[in-house]
């Protein structure tokens, strides 16, 4: 493999990588920066190859072609260096179920060839006070459900001050309260100067809390950049709220409007602009002008679901 060299400003590299099972190419030529400072989101379904890409930077496994470069160093040859400044969540947290959650970061910490004993305590109930588990710190973590296991793992990734965080599905089995919790601690290490990459198949969650995003497609990479932008290329849909959908139809489709969809039980009528748009004024005049009744007009926003449609042509299966 031919090491790819250092880029200032960014923390994750990647050049060509990918990784082959059995001939299939799961992760295949995957060119990747994530820039210091960012809550990067690593986008993709189920299946599309991001825990694999996470495995190799982690050094757990060898890639089969390609480079790697985290914190400026070659992985996986510099794990040694590189990890400890490193705190991991991957693919749900490793418990001891006969310990409690607190003798589980106790266990974490002590592993940590870095770590001063004598402020362990300390560190511990830190990191439980974080994730909100200060309360079921003494039970056992095979009592824990699937959301406080959840929490005790990303816990464990804060027992010390980490350049980069890495987080394989943090909000995977929390209630919506835990998910805005997790979703607030994120930004708040963050704004603290923690790089966060975060992966996750959840559209909603890395348009709320990411600046950066990558999206993975049957292990390939379809687009990376700032969420603002990833969206910002695709037009958003045109709404119109009306009890005269089929008259509303026919002046729309007349401008040029596309791909039009009626919703009878919200009364609402939603089409496709053309790539040279009419003016929206004009074209709600010609609605109000033809007889419709409109009681709502506007234009929705582009989601990172719209751009992630029209860039691969098919929806967002998070069960592929």
């Amino acid at each position: 493999m031919t090491p790819v060299a250092p880029t200032p400003g960014v923390v994750i590299e990647t050049s060509g990588l990918a990784k082959q099972y059995r001939g299939t190419l799961a992760v295949d030529g995957l060119d990747l920066q994530v820039p210091r400072g960012s809550v990067f989101g690593f986008l993709g379904p189920n299946g599309s190859g991001k825990t694999t890409t996470i495995r190799m930077l982690m050094g757990l496994i060898e890639p089969t072609a390609g480079s790697a470069r985290v914190l400026g160093r070659p992985m996986p040859r510099s794990s040694r260096s590189v990890l400890p400044k490193v705190g991991a969540l991957i693919e749900g947290p490793a418990l001891y179920g006969f310990l409690s959650g607190q003798d589980n970061l106790i266990r974490y910490d002590a592993a940590d060839p870095t770590a001063d004993p004598r402020t362990r305590k300390a560190r511990v109930g830190s990191a439980l006070d974080r994730v909100g588990l200060t309360a079921a710190a003494g039970k056992k973590a095979k009592a824990y459900s699937l959301g406080m296991k959840q929490r005790l793992g990303l816990a464990s990734a804060l027992l010390q001050p980490r350049e980069l965080l890495v987080l394989d599905e943090p909000t995977n089995g929390l209630d919506p309260q835990g998910m805005r919790e997790i979703r607030a601690l994120v930004r708040e290490l963050a704004d603290d100067g923690t790089t966060v990459f975060l992966s996750s198949h959840l559209l909603d969650e890395i348009e709320q809390v990411c600046t950066h995003a990558a999206v993975m497609a049957r292990g390939r990479l379809i687009t990376q950049g700032p969420v603002a932008e990833l969206s910002a290329g695709t037009r958003g849909r045109l709404e119109v709220t009306t009890p005269d959908p089929v008259e509303t139809v026919r002046v729309l489709a007349a401008h040029g409007v596309t791909d039009l969809v009626t919703d009878p039980h919200t009364a609402q009528v939603t089409g496709e602009l053309p790539a040279e748009p009419p003016d929206l004024a004009e074209l709600n005049a010609a609605l109000v002008a033809a007889g419709v009744r409109v009681r709502g007009f506007g234009l929705r926003r582009a989601s990172l679901e719209d751009a992630f449609v029209a860039l691969t042509g098919e929806g967002f299966d998070v069960a592929g």
